[in-house]
């Protein structure tokens, strides 16, 4: 227990193995009964393959104040081969499935409210969610059509509460409620969490009810919520974290033996009938099995019947789906002849427009003269000529003869690409000062064209070095 000064619940097993008593206590008084949880006859025939609960007055038990019934699917378990052959080929019986939520129907105001669980893929924490209208209640009217109007707890477009149960941790049966937003025609607008109440699992469970936070809940049927949260708590516990072997009661009532006590009848007491669920037939009083009334043989007329009028039914579904399918294919095939037709027609009407306009206008003016004549292509030998590079000029006489060069393959010589710019040997000799060896101009230098210190008459034979300019 969190604080012996908020509003507490406990619950309590009494001496009926089909009733169980919530205490209330605040502040450290002593618990009184409030509540009494009450569950189905599991002897009744209509019990069987379902799981009631209901929530009345601990006093007066036929009160009741919400109950939840819950109807499983069942599913046909696989087996290995070695446990068909351990079964001796004998299919095993289906095994209920676990719902994903479940409803609690509350009484006066009638209102029915929907638990949808969820699990989390990140932290495998499981979590219930539920939504509470603002207004359960009629506004006091003296007219007879606001009499009338359907509850304003059903119609969506009342603001609703949004709660959710969160499981604690993985390993933990501990639960907090937690109020988290408002939702209006299905449009949801999440607020940070707060705590409403806190559930303890324990030897002796107990649902503690945070009242600070409870007043910024702004629900006009209070004792509703609470029913909601007691009842949902224990649905919670018996079908989720705590599930028993035969939970939904899929053995059904218990084989008695022959010869034994008879027991005494069972109490037609609404509490126990769980008013809505299985209904108010009081269970037959059976003293022996031999009592049972015997199984009804199978019709084989009436199956054989149906079994004819099903496949008639088939066959005609059949036929006029085939039908279908061919006035498709005709409607398809009208549909691709008459746009041939139309494109031909086109062509046609193309054919006969271009005919009109030749006869009427002739070709003049089609005639656009003769092609260009493509540029004309350069020989090979030019070509050649070209790739060639050009002959050295000729040096002059004061350098003495030229030496003998050899020739390659292509008429290129060697002495054209290492020795400077020249000429072909029958060209003039080049004008003025060059960059190459020089010219017949030079003065009596032998070695002209290179830069020397002093006049001409000067030689003194000693190259001088540059003066920089800047040093």
């Amino acid at each position: 227990m969190l604080d012996e000064n908020l509003p507490a619940f406990f619950y309590r097993r009494s001496s009926d193995p089909l009733l169980n008593i919530l205490y209330f206590t605040q502040s450290g008084s002593e618990p009184v009964g409030e509540y009494s949880i009450q569950k189905i006859n599991p002897d009744l025939p209509q019990s069987k393959n379902k799981y009631a609960v209901a929530l009345g007055d601990a006093a007066i038990q036929d009160v009741i104040f919400g109950e939840v019934l819950i109807e499983p699917e069942f599913q046909q378990p696989t087996l290995s081969a070695a446990e068909v052959r351990q079964q001796n080929g004998i299919p095993p019986p289906p095994v209920p499935l676990i719902p994903d939520g479940f409803t609690i129907q509350l009484y006066n105001p009638e209102q029915q409210v929907a638990v949808k669980g969820e699990k989390s893929t990140w932290t495998g924490k499981e979590s219930w969610e539920f939504e509470m209208p603002q207004q359960s209640f009629r506004v006091p009217s003296v007219s007879k059509v606001d009499r009338q109007l359907n509850n304003p707890g059903a119609s969506s477009l009342t603001p609703k509460i949004m709660f959710k149960w969160k499981r604690d941790s993985k390993f933990s049966k501990d639960m907090t409620c937690y109020m988290t937003g408002t939702s209006v025609d299905g449009r949801k607008n999440k607020d940070p969490d707060i705590t409403i109440a806190m559930y303890k699992h324990a030897k002796e469970p107990s649902l503690t009810m945070y009242e600070p936070n409870l007043r910024r809940v702004e629900i006009e049927d209070r004792k509703g919520l609470e029913v909601v949260l007691l009842l949902g708590a224990e649905v919670i516990r018996e079908i989720y974290l705590s599930p028993t072997r035969d939970t939904f009661n899929v053995a059904g009532a218990p084989n008695k033996r022959k010869n034994s006590r008879p027991t005494p009848a069972a109490s037609t007491s609404p509490a126990h009938m769980m008013t809505s669920a299985i209904g108010n037939t009081p269970p037959a009083k059976a003293t022996s099995p031999v009592t049972q009334q015997p199984t009804p043989p199978r019709d084989t007329a009436g199956i054989d019947a149906e079994t004819k009028r099903l496949q008639a039914l088939v066959q005609q579904e059949e036929r006029e789906r085939a039908k279908r399918d061919r006035a498709e294919q005709k409607r398809i095939k009208k549909m691709l002849e008459d746009e041939e037709r139309e494109r031909q027609r086109r062509d046609a009407e193309v054919a006969r427009e271009t005919e009109r306009l030749r006869k009427e206008f002739g070709l003049a003016g089609q005639d656009f003269g003769p092609k260009p004549s493509l540029p004309p292509r350069h020989n090979n030998n030019n070509n050649a000529a070209q790739l060639h590079p050009p002959a050295p000029p000729p040096r002059p006489m004061s350098a003495g003869p030229r030496p003998q060069q050899q020739q390659q393959p292509h008429g290129g010589v060697f002495g054209s690409w290492f020795h400077g710019v020249g000429s072909s040997p029958g060209a003039p000799p080049p004008q003025g000062g060059g960059y190459g060896y020089g010219n017949g101009n030079a003065s009596g230098s032998g070695s002209a064209g290179r830069r020397r210190g002093g006049s001409g008459g000067e030689g003194t034979g000693k190259v001088q070095k540059k003066k920089s300019t800047f040093f």
